[in-house]
């Protein structure tokens, strides 16, 4: 799993699901405000998803 933090305090978790590679975003008190409705075979194809959703920190 990779995981980064953005400016706003959320933390981004790119991980790999039963369908492919999935990401999720937590905010700082502990909720899932935001994840990937499908899974993704490419790894950058997921990561480029993420960012379309508001990911601003490159998960490492």
């Amino acid at each position: 799993m990779s995981t980064c933090k953005d400016t706003t305090g959320d933390t981004w978790e790119i991980y790999m699901g039963a369908d492919g590679h999935r990401w999720r975003r937590t905010a700082a008190n502990g909720r899932i405000v935001g994840a990937a409705t499908q899974g993704y075979a490419n790894l950058q194809d997921c990561i480029d998803n993420a960012k379309r959703n508001g990911m601003t920190c490159e998960p490492s």
